[in-house]
């Protein structure tokens, strides 16, 4: 196998699950009906996507998913991986080419041992002590490799969904229920820091994996998924490291650094179009493709070339995506072509 050209995409599939089905607290099952829109639509999608890579958020059963695939007469097209998708939680998955799927995709429920997040002096000494005790991710990672070319290295997958922005609800809370008085006029404030709080953490595990797989090697990597912030937050910067971009006749890249489809892209566009998810009427983007300098242009040690992103958003308009079966989330597409850097 030597592809000479390749893409990906990222999908959050708005809670997956079959019909009659529990969701989360406060949501109800999805209908017949419903259900059936979701997979129409879905399926259309994948479809004009037509992606080597796609990764997935908010599966819940498998079944579901392998219907979409029967709906859009994919099913010989793609491997699934979904293993965990038995329809009790929320999982993380990707559809593969076949032919191009390396090894054996694992899920990664806690995190790696390098994680600690303990300060007691730090640089501020006016700065209290600080002890996050967090395990783990709210949605496994998914990480597997695909072999696009046999004269190269097999590219390491990330597929992730971390933490929210809704406020973590706390009014069940025992510290709350023995003093609401206090706590009530706060709970949007309380609850959104918690919901920060995991989402950092998640954010430096993945990093953590991330570091593992990357630093001092030649390793291709691609982090695919709804990481719940933007382009320049500090989630996104702790799983990129905040590369250089350089331009012109500049010639670099990163060992260790992640670079946002979404930056490649705007070096290309005369101006910012890009968003994946609208809430309160906020156009934000939420969902990132991210690529080790092996498919940053003017790297040094370039595999791939940027070849364009393109952003599936049209149906962020629709006002009931229950009723027309679409997500709450933009669809990203970025495509790469193989031309190593020559000197």
């Amino acid at each position: 196998m030597r592809l000479r050209q390749f893409s990906v995409a990222t999908i959050n599939l708005y809670n997956l699950q079959l019909p009659g089905a529990a969701l989360n607290p406060n949501q109800q099952p999805w209908t017949v009906a419903e259900f059936d829109a979701k997979i129409a639509w879905l399926a259309a999608q994948l479809s004009t996507l037509d992606a080597d890579v796609v990764g997935l958020q908010e599966l819940w059963h498998r079944d579901a998913l392998v219907a979409v695939l029967q709906a859009a007469g994919l099913t010989d097209t793609y491997d699934v991986l979904a293993d965990p998708a038995n329809g009790d939680r929320i999982v993380c998955a990707a559809l593969v080419r076949r032919g191009l799927l390396h090894g054996t995709p694992r899920w990664v429920d806690r995190f790696p041992d390098g994680v600690r997040l303990e300060s007691t002096s730090g640089e501020d000494p006016q700065a209290p002590a600080i002890a996050i005790t967090i395990p783990g991710f709210s949605r496994p990672v998914l990480n597997f490799q695909v072999e696009l070319r046999d004269d190269r290295p097999p590219t390491e997958v990330f597929v992730t969904h971390l933490k929210s922005k809704l406020p973590t609800a706390v009014y069940n809370e025992g510290w709350y229920r023995r003093d609401p008085g206090l706590y009530k006029p706060h709970t949007t404030a309380l609850g959104a820091a918690l919901s920060t709080i995991r989402r950092t953490a998640e954010a430096t595990g993945l990093r953590v994996l991330l570091t593992s797989v990357m630093k001092d090697s030649d390793t291709p990597v691609i982090v695919l998924g709804d990481v719940n912030d933007g382009q320049s937050s500090n989630t996104v910067n702790i799983l990129t490291e905040q590369p250089r971009y350089l331009v012109g006749e500049s010639r670099g890249g990163a060992d260790n650094g992640l670079y946002t489809a979404q930056t490649l892209q705007e070096y290309r566009d005369s101006r910012d179009v890009y968003y994946t998810h609208v809430h309160n009427d906020l156009r934000e983007s939420l969902d990132h493709v991210l690529v080790s300098e092996q498919h940053y242009d003017n790297s040094l040690r370039r595999v791939w070339l940027f070849d364009g992103l393109t952003i599936y958003n049209d149906h962020l308009n629709d006002e009931d995506h229950r009723a027309s079966g679409t997500t709450d989330h933009g669809l990203v597409k970025v495509a790469f072509r193989y031309q190593p850097y020559a000197p």
